[in-house]
């Protein structure tokens, strides 16, 4: 931070802030969860402006670095942002992430009358964990869902925007055949009367959808925001040394070292220890076309298996026929390709991570061969009879799903103008990461329209303690019945 912007980690007037007490605050009906949100108060002696600031030593680095533990320590004393300056009338918003979660805070803003600029890392589109790939190969064209392969709605607000997806023909129900599939090839069905819901063409057309028709929200990508400077009133970003401008307040809708890195020296050191709770899995994601169909269990009503959970083989959790899941009149041809989503389990994506934009050839070979390996006993096939994928693709997910939450919608510091959405706030869900942004938005929307003078009753999740979360290694799925759901293990750490 330069010289001329580091004295506005403290009000406008010179003033120190001391340390916060806290107490259960009251909240505005926006919020859809009871979170025990804190206010902070001041002392008076250290908010007199005749009091001069002592100004901390300045000492010389270490010519040998600084350790890790040091730099954390570091980090989780920063100085509080403090903003003093009015409410702006016409706040502008930048939202880092353009996945479910930052899409529908956007959205959600500009129903309120307020501007957002969404910054996001795609390469080839919006949408974060809601991936869908597609490729030609031996001129055939291949789909895959390579992230989020169905999903639930059980809230009503979640449901009104499945209900309009499905209106605009983005969305289907699921009527595929899915359940639990043991090593050795014994397949149950999952009885759930809960609808499932996948889109058409894939998942990244939802992401698309939530953008399409807005004014007051303003696309950004690729675009990695590696800065963020309180200054004179403002959040300003910068992409590595470049301007990204000036906004009245900042959405962090990402996480993982990304998000640690910019919360690490930003000035919100509540918002930074809340994130470094998070733990995240890391799950590997096999692609492969197969020429010819598997030879997969039926259910009781001679119904092919789309979708299943995999259960005691490390190396597969979940295998996926996205060919008859999304093109079913071309897999009704005996002669057409297939194409399947295989993941591995969380424990497998531990014991096999590397860095993920960047996997040596020979673990991707490794990965590979060992996933066919699970699938293969999983469907209870003779060693070495799985029929040869023509295309393969493996790609690692090094933060894929949170295995621990707070269990809130949204974190909101609204003494630094910051917020934190995102699915793993709420679970491992696409509805919990629309959940979490709507609420973001609305409480957001709430504190420019009349919070100036009723900070305290806007800070929200700052000091949560988290649990785990239950479900498969793939995500949970609200509603969908289980007799014995896959519980995240704690010691799975990204």
């Amino acid at each position: 931070m330069t010289a001329a912007c580091s004295a506005f980690y403290l009000p406008l007037e010179s003033l120190n802030v001391c340390p916060f007490l806290h107490k259960t605050p009251k909240l505005r009906q926006t919020l859809t969860a009871v979170c025990a949100a804190k206010e902070r108060c001041m002392d008076a002696e250290t908010l007199n402006p005749s009091r001069p600031i002592k100004r901390p030593n300045r000492r010389k680095p270490s010519s040998y670095g600084t350790s890790r533990r040091s730099a954390m320590k570091k980090s989780f004393s920063q100085e509080q942002v403090y903003f003093t300056t009015p409410v702006s009338h016409n706040p502008s918003i930048a939202i880092i992430g353009g996945g479910l979660s930052g899409l529908l805070c956007a959205a959600t803003l500009e129903e309120r009358g307020i501007r957002s600029t969404v910054f996001d890392t795609g390469i080839h589109g919006l949408g974060g964990r809601m991936a869908t790939r597609a490729v030609v190969e031996s001129q055939q064209k291949l789909v895959f869902d390579h992230a989020a392969q169905f999903f639930t709605a059980c809230d009503a607000r979640f449901q009104n925007l499945v209900n309009r997806w499905v209106s605009e023909g983005l969305v289907l129900e699921w009527k595929g055949t899915i359940g639990e599939l043991e090593a050795g090839g014994r397949f149950t069905p999952i009885q759930s009367s809960t609808t499932k819901y996948i889109g058409i063409d894939g998942m990244r057309p939802l992401a698309d959808s939530i953008h399409k028709g807005t004014n007051l929200v303003e696309i950004t990508r690729p675009c990695w925001i590696s800065k963020l400077e309180p200054c004179n009133g403002m959040w300003h970003l910068s992409e590595n040394e470049k301007n990204r401008g000036s906004f009245d307040a900042i959405v962090i809708a990402h996480n993982g070292k990304c998000a640690n890195r910019l919360l690490s020296s930003s000035g919100l050191p509540q918002l930074f220890r809340q994130m470094k709770k998070l733990e995240l899995s890391s799950i590997w994601a096999l692609l492969a076309a197969f020429e010819d169909p598997l030879p997969v269990p039926f259910d009781g009503d001679f119904n092919a298996l789309e979708g299943a959970f995999v259960k005691d083989i490390e190396s597969v959790s979940w295998m996926c026929n996205n060919t008859s899941k999304l093109f079913p009149l071309q897999s009704s041809n005996v002669r057409a390709h297939q194409c399947w989503t295989f993941f591995s389990t969380a424990s497998y994506g531990k014991r096999n991570k590397v860095p993920q934009e960047n996997i040596p050839n020979v673990t991707a070979e490794k990965v590979k061969t060992e996933m066919l390996d699970g699938v293969e006993a999983a469907l209870g096939l003779p060693k070495g009879s799985l029929p040869e994928p023509f295309y393969t693709r493996v790609q690692l997910w090094g933060a894929a799903l949170p295995i621990n939450t707070p269990g809130v919608p949204c974190i909101f510091d609204p003494y630094g103008r910051a917020g934190i959405c995102g699915d793993w706030l709420l679970g491992s869900s696409m509805e919990a990461a629309a959940l979490s942004g709507i609420s973001l938005g609305n409480h957001m929307a709430d504190y420019f329209q009349g919070g100036e003078n009723h900070l305290e009753e806007f800070a929200v999740g700052l000091h949560e303690g988290f649990k785990a979360v239950s479900g498969y290694d793939i995500g949970h799925f609200p509603g969908l019945d289980s007799d014995k759901p896959v519980i995240c293990d704690l010691e799975f750490v990204a």
